[in-house]
């Protein structure tokens, strides 16, 4: 049994004023872990002042101090591999797989961050005027409990590029994982102040950064609702806001794709992560007159499927990351039954076995419409919608006619074709013919997918403001 009982202000290890604890319970057993002592709103106002008096210096920082201060983060987290992706097995509940993946995209962060170091213009002339491009100030960064550390490497780092200093809350259900990183930020002997992490609830830390005059930006990864929220306060001290928030994302298969490679990859990218994964792509749209071939690769793809101890390398879907997760997603199974859906696969119920966790049968549903709510809304869980079109229009029409717009997925044997459809659809990325990253390339989302762009040059003027320079001649 783990208590962690310290924040990290100032460059220090400081004890929360804060005295209420979490549980923390694995997703994989329901047996307690360890508890988490939470920070208040007195530590965070600490947190954030801590990082206000580091601005004045840090942003002044050169560009090689900057790329310095990068790779000694990104080498004190290479020599914690097996840490990271062991705690995030147990206290999350990740797989193997998606945990190794994890930790290889958090390494990536900075070489991403250190390549645009070396390539941004920081001062530019726009007509006959000098524009200087300079950090924003206090950074604060919210994150969820899906890729806790993957989002602390992606944000810090571009915050760092930019000059900016940095209040982290992280998730208290990712308190151990947190733990890891602030001691390997500490190995980083990075300046005092630069980064600043209170765990604690949303409605006491979380409020607090959203609120306080003294931060000048937010980027928060997680729910339109939480999004919606943080962006009404944060209105009234007219911070910046980058909200990366929910998805429904479609999958459109055209009827000249080869499905026998075009289902096993629309069944990865609607179970990453064991579908707790903002930019999972749930709705699969398929031609029509493949539906009773694509049943038979789904069921064919998905009995293939290990679901079970995420330690085990072959395991494909582990466990939701709580009771509360859990249920959530049994309530929109038993939704898609009473809206008329047909249970290709899966189902209500955990699988045999693996009574103890959270676990869930990965569930396909047919004859079901885009009107449905298992077609609408955010379910975060292993759970895929198939959805029939006649027509290429008909199929965009039906991949855009939802409130988000994170990410969408296009199959087909023409490149061309696969071109066409995936610039008519509204999403911030489409994947063409595979699932990948490129971590110059802006993310982020139409509609109410969120506001604003990470990762790329696009990503890191989020956190810079431009200050133009006139000298009349």
């Amino acid at each position: 049994m783990k208590t962690i009982d310290k924040i990290y202000i100032n460059g220090e290890f400081v004890s929360p004023k804060g005295t209420e604890y979490f549980d923390l319970i694995s997703p994989t057993t329901n047996e307690k872990l360890g508890k988490v002592r939470l920070g208040n709103t007195e530590d965070t106002q600490n947190a954030i002042e801590a990082a206000k008096i580091a601005f004045k210096t840090f942003s002044k920082t050169s560009i090689p101090e900057r790329i310095q201060y990068l790779k000694n983060i990104q080498t004190s987290i290479e020599k914690r591999k097996t840490d990271f992706i062991n705690i995030m097995i147990e206290e999350y509940g990740g797989t193997f797989q998606f945990a190794s993946i994890s930790y290889e995209y958090m390494l990536k962060s900075f070489d991403s961050a250190i390549s645009l170091l070396n390539s941004y213009d920081f001062i530019k002339t726009m007509g006959e005027s000098e524009v200087q491009m300079t950090p924003l100030g206090v950074v604060g960064i919210i994150i969820p409990w899906n890729s806790s550390n993957g989002f602390i490497c992606s944000k810090l780092s571009t915050a760092i590029v930019a000059g900016c200093t940095t209040v982290i809350k992280p998730s208290e259900m990712s308190a151990q994982q947190t733990q890891l990183m602030i001691e390997c930020l500490h190995d980083a002997k990075l300046p005092k102040g630069l980064v600043n992490i209170v765990n604690g609830l949303g409605e006491i830390v979380g409020a607090e950064i959203s609120r306080n005059p003294d931060i000048a930006k937010i980027s928060f990864t997680g729910s339109t609702i939480t999004g919606k929220t943080i962006a009404k306060e944060a209105v009234n001290t007219m911070k910046r806001v980058t909200l990366e928030l929910g998805g429904k994302s479609p999958n459109i298969i055209l009827d000249d794709a080869d499905f026998s490679k075009a289902i096993p990859l629309a069944v990865s990218a609607a179970f990453m992560n064991s579908g707790q994964a903002c930019i999972a792509g749930t709705r699969l749209l398929i031609p029509e007159k493949k539906l009773e071939e694509t049943k038979i690769l789904i069921k064919e793809t998905i009995s293939n499927i290990i679901v079970g101890d995420p330690k085990n390398p072959t395991t494909a879907v582990g466990p939701m990351v709580n009771t509360k997760q859990f249920n959530r997603v049994q309530d929109y199974i038993q939704l898609g039954i009473n809206e008329g859906a047909e249970i290709l696969i899966g189902g209500l119920g955990k699988p045999e076995g693996l009574e103890k966790g959270n676990f869930v049968k990965p569930t396909v549903f047919v004859n079901a419409n885009n009107q449905m709510r298992i077609a609408r809304e955010e379910i975060f869980g292993p759970v895929l919608t198939i959805i029939t079109y006649k027509t290429d229009d008909e199929a965009v029409e039906i991949a855009n006619d939802t409130t988000y717009g994170l990410q969408a997925y296009v199959s087909s044997s023409n490149n061309k074709r696969a071109h066409n459809i995936a610039s008519q659809i509204n999403a911030g990325r489409v994947q063409i013919n595979g699932i990948g990253h490129d971590p110059l390339a802006p993310f982020g989302g139409f509609k109410q997918s969120g506001i604003g762009r990470e990762f790329g040059t696009i990503g890191l003027e989020a956190y810079l403001e431009p200050k133009a320079l006139i000298q009349p001649k």
